[in-house]
């Protein structure tokens, strides 16, 4: 599993979140184009978290590099807010970081388990 975020405290209780509800996974994190480029070069990820918002490097470019490197992978946007009138492109999934509680059960319908 790859989360996309450039505050590693989030993708902290991410991991925390998951791993509570029991979901094995491996997780990679990238903060950056740079290092979801990387990140993709050494894993394809069958799911993809990501932030909608980080500073230099937003999630619809996230989106757009997954598509393009791991077309396979389900992604879901995990952003700490959305504008009411935000239009998303199409994505598995769109969850505020608050409501975490409900992550575990996307991961498990989006990944079959």
């Amino acid at each position: 599993m790859l989360l996309v975020d450039d505050c590693a405290d989030d993708a902290e209780l991410t991991m925390i979140e998951l791993r509570a509800a029991g979901i094995p996974a491996d997780f990679a994190r990238a903060d950056s184009e740079a290092s979801l480029l990387a990140a993709l070069d050494r894993a394809i990820p069958h799911l993809v978290l990501s932030d909608l918002n980080m500073p230099g490097f937003d999630g619809a470019r996230a989106l757009a590099i997954v598509r393009e490197r791991a077309p396979q992978a389900r992604f879901v946007f995990l952003t700490g807010a959305l504008r009411e009138d935000a239009r998303l492109p199409a994505v598995d999934g769109v969850l505020l970081k608050h409501d975490l509680h409900a992550l575990p059960g996307l991961v498990r319908e989006l990944l079959g388990d």
